[in-house]
């Protein structure tokens, strides 16, 4: 009867109002849930290194004393390991490309970024150098790349990335690709920098894989490295560790399957010259990356076994054995490497050696703000912490670790 008292337009506004409360109420619990958990879960990074090195970076990398707020939208670290994929979006970054021939007779492919106009280092000769090592599948044109090659050209610095062997778009002249525990061809693309320009100092930066790389080769180098400080971004310490926890039936079906695949498409499209040495139809068949280790990694380098391949690639007990600074940005709970695999007892007795831990993050993620298109925390580490290694070089400013950098430099 009363409904029968309201005009057509009067009851459609009170039923629009009706519905309109407890969506609106919900919307606004929603928010205020996930502004209250951002604001409780936003935390100053684990930093575990000597008391050297942790006044120079609070001094000079002021980022690592600073909360991380991941982006409120994306928790955890599957949701930011695949969300920096789709929404990072790709920079205008112009590459030089040059090839160059390796001591087996393959070749490399390496895309630099000369920065000629540079104001703040206008000589050639003595302009720093950063070298970029990619991930398993990557190479220069990864958004990951681009955003680290954009925060070190800002400081005016020269950059080169490292397209590993089959994936900068070169073909492979020998039946040789690359995995985590082959130094040479880092070697090779560091002694023909230093070549290039000998006295201009060289940095390391490397993401997952590429950190692997760049850890072994300093670990293996000592003091002949040639380089004067690293960074390495999710790198994976131990590889059966990393293994187990990108086996695990999450993980395996949104990330393992996916890497699995591009490996194998890899090795496919050099299939003329790699099906000399392999058997490419059954590498073909793997279905994980342990799979494909097995068949093709540790085949090709000349291992026993995958188990002798992924201790010879963990780069986590070869910490010790570095002889310049390193900064390793890592997330606790990245499912490619797993937190209780972090060599934190090893970093505390180490006085070079830093690990920056998040809570949040995943893998390559670390993802913050609202709306995470721009900048993230990883891309800004990277800016601070080259900034401020070749700033302390240049300035000869009196830090625990002068006099490897002054070894290091020339």
């Amino acid at each position: 009867m009363l409904l029968s008292l309201l005009s057509p337009s009067e009851l459609w506004t009170g039923c629009l109002d009706y519905i309109s409360r407890p969506c609106t109420l919900l919307l606004s619990l929603v928010t205020a849930s996930l502004f209250c958990l951002w604001g409780r879960e936003g935390q100053v990074p684990l930093l575990v290194c000597g008391d050297g090195f942790r006044a120079f970076l609070q001094r000079r990398c002021p980022i690592v004393a600073e909360r991380f707020c991941p982006t409120p939208w994306c928790w955890g670290g599957r949701l930011q390991t695949l969300v920096r994929v789709f929404i990072k979006s790709s920079l205008s970054i112009t590459y030089r490309n040059e090839l160059i021939r390796t001591g087996d007779g393959g070749q490399l492919s390496l895309d630099w970024v000369d920065n000629s106009n540079s104001a703040e280092h206008p000589q050639t000769s003595t302009r720093p150098t950063v070298l970029f090592l990619p991930g398993l599948t990557g190479n220069s044109r990864q958004t990951y790349v681009l955003r680290a090659v954009q925060q070190a050209t800002r400081h005016g610095y020269r950059c080169v990335v490292m397209n590993n062997r089959g994936f900068g778009g070169e073909e492979l002249l020998t039946p040789l690709t690359f995995c985590a525990a082959d130094t040479s061809d880092v070697e090779t693309v560091v002694n023909h920098v230093k070549k290039l320009y000998p006295q201009a100092p060289l940095l390391g930066a490397g993401v997952s894989l590429g950190g692997m790389l760049l850890l072994n080769y300093l670990a293996r180098k000592g003091q002949d490295s040639k380089m004067i400080a690293a960074l390495t971004l999710s790198v994976c310490w131990d590889s059966f560790e990393s293994s187990i926890s990108l086996e695990q039936p999450i993980n395996k079906l949104l990330f393992n399957r996916h890497l699995t695949r591009n490996l194998c498409s890899a090795i496919n499209r050099h299939r003329k010259i790699l099906g000399k040495v392999i058997d490419v139809d059954y590498v073909l068949k793997a279905r994980t990356i342990r799979e494909f280790d097995e068949r093709f990694t540790s085949v090709m380098f000349g291992y026993k076994s995958c188990a002798d391949y992924y201790r010879d690639a963990s780069p986590g007990c070869k910490l010790q054995k570095t002889a310049v600074p390193v900064l390793c940005l890592n997330a606790a709970d990245d499912p490619f490497s797993p937190k209780h695999a972090f060599p934190v007892s090893l970093a505390q007795r180490l006085p070079n050696v830093a690990l920056l831990v998040t809570a949040h993050g995943g893998h390559i993620g670390f993802l913050e703000g609202l709306f995470p298109n721009g900048d993230g925390y990883m891309d800004r580490l990277l800016g601070q912490f080259v900034h401020a290694a070749f700033d302390n070089l240049i300035g000869n400013e009196l830090f625990f670790f002068i006099p490897l950098f002054g070894k290091q430099a020339m």
